[in-house]
């Protein structure tokens, strides 16, 4: 556990699979092994009820607020950038834009698990002028795509205490003033908005892999964390090499949460490769 300054730690999840569920939890464990109760934990929930959220994912050892959002909770400029369904879920981590403008603030998508703390978050918390985002392996900005050319995702983002992200995030939309359809465009928006920052700090791959068993995704965990990409998703409506994509996704999910059943020995630096159990 590091002596880290205050910092809120966020999470929006809304009616997935059980899996994105389960990796929910880990989620949680995750980030509470590594800033203990130098953080302020909030799961923001969307189209089920909170409780019912915090009851799929069970007890936890920390503290953990579970706050309901609606449309609502999203700023003006973003409401009138979507369709009425909100199609694929897209806008809904910016219901709120921030929780706690005066702390650091990490938002952590629900499949994205950490088990130590990357030197690129490290440095990020000692600034308070940084921004901090993931690398990916492939560029996926939706209609932002050429506004920035190097692979990276919205599954982890940093933002620096006093740092007005709605209005960031708004003149990038009056620049490109696209109707958000797709969690891509969610993500195009989120990359170039931050990534014209003047201090913009990218966590790489080798630190939090990208863990699918889809290309280019890899089975292999990275030093600090790894994001499961797409274990959300109820239905993949496609095959991969002759098998369904939904046994692929449930087989590669199923191996992963036996290797990581070390969170539930304590915690130890790295997973163990060949541990089994059940979480």
């Amino acid at each position: 556990m590091c002596p880290l300054p205050k910092l809120t730690v966020r999470w929006t999840i809304g009616d997935v699979h059980r899996r994105g569920f389960q990796a929910l939890r880990l989620s949680l464990l995750g980030a509470g092994q590594i800033f203990g109760n130098s953080a302020a934990y909030t799961v923001c929930v969307n189209s089920i009820a909170a409780d019912e959220a915090a009851s799929r994912v069970g007890p936890l050892p920390q503290r953990v607020d579970w706050c309901a959002v609606s449309r609502d909770d999203l700023p003006g400029f973003i409401g009138r950038q979507l369709g009425e369904g909100m199609a694929e879920g897209v806008a809904w981590k910016f219901a709120p834009v921030r929780l706690d403008q005066t702390t650091h603030e990490l938002a952590l998508d629900n499949d994205c698990i950490l088990w130590a703390l990357p030197d690129a978050l490290r440095q990020w918390l000692t600034s308070d002028r940084s921004v901090v985002m993931a690398e990916d392996v492939h560029c996926a900005f939706g209609q932002f795509g050429g506004e920035f050319e190097e692979p990276r995702n919205s599954g982890i983002i940093g933002l620096p205490p006093g740092f007005d992200y709605a209005s960031a995030l708004e003149q990038t939309l009056n620049r490109r003033p696209v109707l958000l359809s797709s969690e891509l465009d969610e993500q195009g928006l989120q990359v170039a908005t931050l990534s014209r920052q003047p201090r913009c700090l990218t966590i790489p791959t080798t630190d939090i892999s990208i863990c699918s068993p889809f290309h280019p995704g890899t089975y292999q965990f990275g030093r600090c964390g790894a994001h499961f990409v797409g274990i959300n998703t109820r239905h993949i409506p496609w095959s991969y090499y002759g098998r369904p994509a939904d046994e692929c996704l449930s087989e590669h999910w199923a191996r992963s949460r036996a290797r990581l059943a070390w969170f539930l020995d304590g915690g130890s630096a790295e997973p163990a490769a060949g541990a089994e159990g059940r979480i």
